[in-house]
């Protein structure tokens, strides 16, 4: 398998769940300055979105979408604990999760990595990233984790999104139950290898 990625970026997530499931793969830096990898591909040429995560499997399958990659490594390597099988309601609480952070923080950081948006369109949505972290927090809170079973798709792809909040400046310190849940998630043994690896340690 090769995963493309840039370094701190989504494709953190998949690199996790990659170590987590201890399968062999290849990993491919690309930057998103001029787009091409560290071997000198045109990046475009590879994924015409332009955009990390990007998977390339050993049977070819070409798959894009950080979310999605998450989901299919975990039921290729058979980790119910990452992603529960079907018909295992827990399974479709792990993928409302995985939506959420999608179009409920994850999305919400983007102003802050394109130009054109000014500190006022920045500071909305900032409120906006702290009441969704708010509600975050009171749920693991209420679970003593994000799903109360500990390490899954969802909860790599929200320690992921939410290591951001430091490069914007959103201070996220009072809500306590998220920080120790970062904490927690740092920890991990698959995390500390991802990070390492992109020399995010």
């Amino acid at each position: 398998m090769q995963l493309f990625y840039t370094a701190g970026a989504c494709s953190l997530a998949p690199h996790i769940v990659l170590q987590e499931i201890n399968q062999d793969f290849n990993l491919v830096n690309v930057s998103f300055k001029n787009h091409q990898t560290e071997q000198g591909q045109d990046f475009l040429k590879i994924n015409p979105k332009g955009q990390v995560p990007f998977l390339i499997s050993d049977d070819g399958l070409h798959l894009s979408e950080g979310a999605i990659i998450s989901q299919y490594l975990a039921e290729v390597a058979k980790r119910s604990d990452l992603l529960p099988t079907f018909g295992d309601l827990k399974r479709y609480k792990v993928l409302e999760w995985m939506n959420y952070i999608s179009s409920e923080l994850h999305k919400l950081y983007a102003p802050f990595f394109q130009k054109g948006f000014d500190d006022t369109s920045k500071n909305i949505f900032k409120e906006k990233l702290l009441k969704q972290y708010t509600w975050v927090d009171e749920q693991i809170h209420d679970s003593e984790n994000l799903l109360g079973q500990g390490f899954s798709i969802a909860e790599i792809y929200l320690f992921v999104v939410t290591r951001w909040a430091t490069f914007i400046n959103l201070d996220l310190s009072h809500l306590k139950s998220l920080q120790a849940f970062m904490e927690q998630m740092q920890q991990h043994p698959s995390v500390q290898k991802a990070m390492q690896a992109e020399g995010l340690l």
